[in-house]
């Protein structure tokens, strides 16, 4: 049954770890990675979240390894969640030699990190609790053989190229580099030429499958777009889903909304507690909450497995983190559906994710959506605490009102619904076009005309709002 492991060169005890595990055969980049990290190459590989990364270079890792000799592997993680998850992975496939696999990150105590660090032969952690112990002398490694740097494209994302390189700096020059990344960019390419040694691309096929997968963005007055994503999560025929939003706020605006419409959604982002982000994941895992509301940082290397629909509450910035997001569903050969709710202030992001010409995103017509009263929900820490709004701030979520341009047409460049139109001007007042797509006419919208649309409701009190 597992042939094709075998054939990659792995010891019968690895084998037998896989086969408790239920695999039975590689994946694309566990093939082609797996036998020269045995060969003692340096790996780039470009490979996404779900690919079997973490097995790709832990299977050789561990076979490389003596128990007992000291830290001999340090992997750096962006995020809490994803130290967990490789760490977890790696015990699971190390037991049959007994090494030890150590997690450290910041939000818990660094205490008992110093003691486990002892007698730890593995060490997975984020660039800054590394960085703590190094400071504090509890951390040792002179005996590095294997520095793996996994999501190292959101590493460098999250601001710390400057950490990662002080603890490269910090490891044995003799030593085996693995480098992972969603995408290879020119930083990734510059970290490689400078840090690692003559590195083999290995390029990963996409877990998920084109065909299988539906994309698709609803342009939307910004005082309906909650109202939209409610009617989307009522109407839409769905398994497990993520909602993504650009902050923490926004996340938890959305959960408190979801909730008092009688939705159960739970959030996630860097603002909770380790202990509470952990239980949250096992209740999404378990199917006993079936909308997760993230942020990309805390969603970043989350290997959730049978997402129906992902929502982009908020546009990416970046095609690149689009297209992460919409990699966590229609995978396995199963039916997925990425939904983009674009507003007038998202367009500029929008028009971003339209430049790669990989992306094609068909626009959908304005459902009849029923208008949603929302609640901006209050924050325990304001400074005078007499109910003033203080969620939201300024942005997004403010009380003014979109103004909507009704002068000439507007033209966004880009490729518009990606399919190859070239940019074009509207000769319709009000409208912006990203190539064959028309945005910003506030009247095709169904719901009525645009004054019940554009504010004519009258403008609820007790901290509620039209979205």
């Amino acid at each position: 049954m597992l042939e094709s492991f075998a054939k990659l060169g792995l010891s019968a005890g690895m084998l037998k770890a896989l086969a408790d595990a239920g695999f039975t055969e590689p994946t694309d980049v566990q093939a082609k990675a797996i036998p020269l990290v045995l060969s003692g190459k340096d790996v780039l590989g470009s490979s996404a979240t779900g690919s079997g990364k973490t097995l790709a270079f832990g299977a050789g890792i561990i076979e490389r390894l003596d128990a007992g000799q000291g830290i001999q592997c340090l992997v750096l993680t962006p995020t809490r969640e994803l130290a967990e998850q490789v760490g977890k992975t790696l015990e699971k496939y190390s037991k049959h030699i007994g090494l030890k696999v150590v997690e450290i990150y910041g939000g818990v105590s660094i205490v008992p990190q110093k003691h486990d660090l002892r007698s730890a032969d593995i060490v997975v952690g984020t660039p800054g609790r590394i960085l703590d112990h190094l400071r504090n002398d509890s951390l040792d490694l002179s005996k590095i053989k294997f520095l793996v740097l996994d999501e190292a494209d959101r590493m460098l994302d999250m601001g710390f190229i400057d950490d990662v390189v002080t603890i490269i700096n910090k490891c044995p020059k003799e030593r085996q580099t693995l480098l992972f990344s969603a995408t290879i960019s020119s930083d990734i390419s510059r970290i490689a030429k400078h840090y690692m040694n003559e590195p083999v691309l290995v390029e990963s096929e996409s877990q998920v499958d084109p065909s299988k997968l539906h994309q698709v963005y609803y342009d939307v007055p910004s005082n309906l777009k909650f109202s939209l994503l409610v009617h989307l999560l009522k109407e839409e025929k769905s398994g497990l889903v993520m909602v993504f939003c650009n902050t923490r706020r926004n996340a938890d605006y959305v959960v408190h909304n979801l909730e008092r419409n009688k939705i159960d959604a739970i959030a996630i982002h860097g603002g909770l507690a380790q202990n509470k982000r952990s239980r949250i994941m096992e209740e999404f895992h378990s199917s006993k909450a079936l909308i997760l509301v993230c942020t990309d940082v805390a969603a970043r290397g989350l290997d959730i497995k049978n997402v129906s629909h992902v929502y982009n509450f908020d546009v990416p910035k970046t095609s690149t983190e689009y297209i992460h997001r919409i990699g966590r569903t229609a995978r396995a050969g199963k039916e997925g559906i990425a939904i983009t709710i674009v507003s007038q202030r998202d367009y500029d992001s929008f028009r971003s994710v339209l430049r790669d010409p990989s992306i094609t995103i068909k626009q959908e017509p304005m459902p009849e959506v029923q208008p949603i009263f929302v609640r901006f929900k209050e924050e325990s820490s304001d400074r005078d605490n007499r109910g003033r709004l203080t969620f939201g701030g300024r942005g997004r979520f403010s009380g003014s009102r979109e103004r909507t341009d009704r002068g000439g047409g507007r033209s966004f460049g880009g490729r518009g619904d990606s399919r190859g139109g070239h940019e074009r001007s509207s000769s319709s007042g009000g409208e912006r076009t990203f190539g064959r797509a028309r945005f910003g006419s506030p009247s095709r919208s169904s719901g009525g005309s645009r004054g019940s649309e554009r504010g004519n409701f009258q403008r609820p009190r007790n901290k509620e709002r039209m979205y």
